[in-house]
């Protein structure tokens, strides 16, 4: 079992930055990779970025050149520094991690507020 952790949400004006951060726990050793996804009120949840395990990174088309995602794989955290932030970033963000098993484990943290005003 893996457990993931969000934290740094909160609220801030529109064109502020945040940093959040999610730390996994528990069966670490073959996480590949590792993001956050984020879900609006009324909406479907999203991507937002991931980054493997080899450093490989995927962002939304909406983020790009906004937020950026890494990860320390000796301290089993990824971060997601947003800046630049709008209206429409509130949303929960949601930590996801996937591990080597057959079937692919699928986890998610249970998710951090983060709210911009205009």
């Amino acid at each position: 079992q893996v457990q993931l952790v969000e934290s740094g949400g909160g609220l801030v004006q529109a064109g502020g930055s945040l940093r959040l951060s999610c730390a996994a726990s528990g069966s670490i050793f073959s996480i590949n990779t590792m993001g956050w996804f984020r879900q609006a009120p009324g909406k479907q949840r999203e991507l937002v970025a991931t980054v493997t395990r080899s450093g490989t990174t995927n962002y939304a088309d909406s983020v790009k050149g906004r937020f950026t995602i890494s990860r320390d794989n000796a301290k089993n955290t990824v971060t997601l520094q947003v800046n630049s932030l709008k209206p429409e970033d509130t949303a929960v963000y949601y930590c996801y991690a996937d591990r080597y098993v057959s079937p692919l484990r699928q986890y998610w943290g249970p998710g951090t507020q983060v709210t911009v005003s205009s």
